[in-house]
Parts: C-alpha cells; structure tokens; sequence
C-alpha cells in the first residue's frame, strides 16, 4: 500500500472543507419556523427602524440577536397580492391574485398552487394560522385545505364589516375557528391577546415536533384597536398603543419558545404585508424616510420592516441592507427543511447565504419587479429603482383623524361604488397624480425625489429590458401584454 504524500492529504482536507456547508446542510436539524405578519405596519414604526414614540423592546431584542433587514419588499403593495406572494413564492400575478379580495370575491388560492404550509407538512411539520387569511373565503380557499392544520382567525381584512370608516352596507365579519364561524363581529380590540394565546397554545402541544407558526396580526389595519391594558401607554396614541400591543405578542410567543426550550432551534421571522395606510393620519403608521405608502410602489408601500433570529445560524446584532423579498421565503425555507421545490415555476429564490451573513452575499436576483394589480409599475436592480410612467394614490390634503379617512366630510355616497384605482381614492381619501418615468438611485436618494433618468440613460434602456422580459412572463396592463406564465385562478 502507498503512504497518501502530504500534497494527497492536504488536497483531500481541502475538498472536504469545500463541501462542508453542504454536508452540515444535509445533517443539521430541521428548524421551527415562526412567521409574524403585522398588518399595514409602516416602515419606521419600531425601535429598532427608528421610532422615538413607540415602544417596541420585544422587537427590538430579536434585533439585537438577530439580523435587521432595512431592504425586505413585498411584490405589491396591498393585503391579499402580498399575502399570495408570500405563501407561494410568486409573483402575485404569476398565481392570478393582485389587489386585495372582500366579501363579493369569488376568486381564491388555487388548488394546484403549491403553498409554504403544504411544503413543510410534506415533511412532517405541525402547521397552524392564527390572524387574517385573506387568499379566499369560500370553503374551498379555506386555509385547512391549503397545508394548515389549524386555523383561527378572519378571511379578510378587519374594515370589510360593519365597522368600515365609509361603505355601511358590509354584512358581519366572521371569526372563524377550524372551518366554522365562531363569531359574528368579534371584540376587535382582543384580537391581538386571543391571537397570541392560541399561537402560545400551539407552541405549547407541538413542543416535540416539527413546527410552523403564521401569526398574520389583524392589526394595526385600520380600524384600530388596543385592549385595555394597552390603551393610552404610547406617546403616538392609539396607533402606538396597537403596536405596544403587538410588541407584547412577539415577547409572548418568545417567552413561550424559551420556557419549552425551542428558541435555539426556531426561525423567527417578524415582518409587515405592505406599508402604511397614510390616509387615515393618526390610526395610521409612518413610513420615513421613504415615499408614500400603502397602495403605492414607491418605497413607502412595499420595503417593509423585516427581522430574523436563529440562534447560531442567523449573526446577531447585524443590520443588513442587500435586497430580500417575501418571495424568497419560500425557496429559502425549502432548502433548509429539505423539501422540494414545487414543479411548477416560482420566482423567489434561496437567500440562505445572506440571512446567515455570509461574507460578501448578493441578492441573486437580477431585478425585483413592482407591480400594483395587474400594472408593472417600477423595477430594482442594484441601486437603481426604475418607475414606469404610472397613476399613483397620494392623501388628499391634511391626513384623516379619529378612524375616518382624509377628505373624509367631502367623500360623496355615490364615488362609493367606483371600481378602480379611482374607486380606491375616493373610498379612502386619496386623490389619484400621475409620475412620468424616473430613474431613482435608492443608495442616495432614499426618498426616489430626486429623477436622475436623463443623467443615466444606459441603465434606464437596462431595466427596460429587464421588464421588457418580464412582460412578457407576467403581463402588464400598462403596456397592454398579457403574460405567458400566469396561471388560472380560481
């Protein structure tokens, strides 16, 4: 037998060194995952984003032993096309579900659709939703048939009842638990405590097993409640008082995790479906420094506060600004769990390498796209943000007060029944203004204020390429395609 020469030995530690990230994938142990979605949640209203008035330690302590992400997006900038988005990996428009879906809604989360919950209970996870569903709410969209276990909470948003600051002609909004009402117009201001003790129940009997925990808050969604406890504690008044609240729930589900001795071995991810709902002023968030906010694609609507912690894995105390979509969620929790990819195409892709700070980790993706409803708005690459020449919402005048919309005395019963983005304003105080094409560089004009097109026009003929191509996957009103990779809905 021939003694292996240094140069052999050496050559074959180095080969195994290479491959050690992917045998240490392929043994480590499967994590919990605990996703929290608040629910119109602005950009800077935590600790840890900014906020001086707001209250948030729970929050601001998975910073501290996790990873702030101050570049995460959502795919557009409303409840059920983001909510879409995050269960499938996909576009929103990909899965035939932009915009936001009520009461009238026929259309749901198809069946041939593939969702994070269905993945992970392919692999044996417990999986559980305790807060808004809003992807359908006839039987056949119910989230029990869409890989969840359990379920408590509401099918659509918490205005789209009798409590609406403007339409009064919206019948009962129903609490559901498993597949039946339990309730018509629950106590909103015990949504958030009912919330978090079911997701601490939960936590509590699948202690042993595999997780999945989606928290999707109802609140701070307009209208807006606090328990009592709660009420009148926050220096911004109600809206604060909601998210002091909110920050209880996080500490809550985290004490939880830590008395059963899962917090070592859980994901955490706390972040928000879209920005904030500017109209309504004081009982809405703030999204500063970005531009607008909910319903828009400018920055305000759609980069959304993000955090993760996994003791070990994810680097604590690290404030990372790369690009991350929800759309990444998918693919990324996958990966980690070992669970296949679903067949059909999604566009999210693995982000493992920056969640964990490795060292010089790049988004992979070469653009992310923005749309609102059926509309290619604006499109990232690097620094560059791109907006299409498009008609966006703005808060007509001074922002509303005490729950009502701004404009909300000039609002006239019959602009009620308008469809469309005309529909929208008038429902909510916004007026409708028009942005021609620009090109932002977000490194330095954070507030996309600054229009820098005719200085660049290399890179503005390069994102129009790139949406170009994505025209023709996705479609885009605006320019009269129709994609070729969309699939039916329901």
């Amino acid at each position: 037998m021939i003694a292996p020469t240094c140069r052999t030995i050496v050559g074959l530690a180095i080969v195994l060194l290479s491959h050690a990230p992917a045998l240490f994938a392929a043994d480590a142990p499967r994590p919990n995952i605990v996703l929290i979605f608040a629910d119109d949640l602005g950009y800077s209203d935590l600790g840890c984003f900014g906020a001086k008035d707001i209250h948030t330690p729970n929050i601001n302590r998975l910073a501290v032993e996790g990873t702030r992400f101050t570049s995460f997006y959502v795919s557009q900038p409303v409840c059920t096309a983001s909510r879409a988005s995050l269960m499938t990996g996909c576009y929103a428009n990909r899965v035939g579900l932009a915009g936001a879906l009520n009461h009238t809604s026929k259309a749901g989360i198809h069946a041939d659709e593939v969702l994070l919950p269905e993945l992970l209970q392919q692999r044996g996870y417990a999986t559980a939703i305790f807060g808004k569903w809003h992807l359908g709410h006839r039987p056949e969209f119910s989230p029990l048939r869409h890989g969840f276990g359990e379920f408590f909470g509401i099918p659509y948003s918490n205005d789209n009842g009798p409590l609406h600051p403007v339409v009064k002609t919206i019948p009962s909004l129903p609490l559901i638990d498993g597949d039946k009402t339990d309730e018509l117009d629950p106590d909103q201001s015990q949504f958030t405590r009912r919330l978090t003790q079911r997701a601490c129940q939960f936590l509590a009997a699948n202690k042993d097993r595999p997780f999945f925990l989606y928290v999707p808050h109802v609140m701070p969604h307009v209208p807006i409640f606090a328990s009592e406890r709660f009420k009148g504690r926050s220096a911004r008044g109600l809206y604060g008082d909601v998210v002091e609240e909110l920050d209880w729930s996080v500490g809550e589900i985290d004490a939880a995790l830590n008395r059963l001795g899962l917090a070592e071995k859980t994901l955490v991810i706390f972040a928000s479906d879209n920005g904030p709902f500017l109209s309504y002023g004081e009982h809405a968030g703030r999204a500063t420094p970005l531009r607008e906010g909910k319903l828009t694609t400018f920055e305000g609507g759609v980069r959304t506060p993000c955090l993760m912690r996994w003791p070990r894995k994810i680097r604590p105390g690290r404030i990372c600004d790369e690009p991350v979509a929800s759309i990444d969620l998918l693919p990324t929790i996958a990966k980690l769990v070992r669970a296949p990819l679903p067949k059909h195409p999604i566009d999210g892709l693995d982000v493992w390498p920056i969640l964990s700070g490795q060292s010089n980790a790049r988004t992979p993706h070469e653009s992310l796209l923005f749309f609102s409803g059926d509309e290619l708005q604006a499109i990232r690459s690097g620094d560059w943000k791109l907006h299409f020449a498009h008609d966006y919402l703005t808060v007509a005048g001074p922002p509303g007060q005490a729950g009502k919309p701004a404009n909300f005395e000039k609002m006239q019963p019959k602009s009620i029944e308008e469809s469309g983005i005309r529909g929208i304003a008038s429902r909510h105080g916004y007026e409708v203004r028009r942005i021609e094409q620009s090109l932002f560089n977000l490194k330095d004009d954070l507030g996309e204020s600054c229009n820098v097109a005719d200085k660049n026009p290399e890179v503005v003929r390069r994102l129009e390429a790139m949406a170009e191509q994505a025209r023709g996957d996705l479609g885009d009103s605006l320019s009269n395609r129709r994609g070729s990779g969309v699939r039916v809905v329901r």
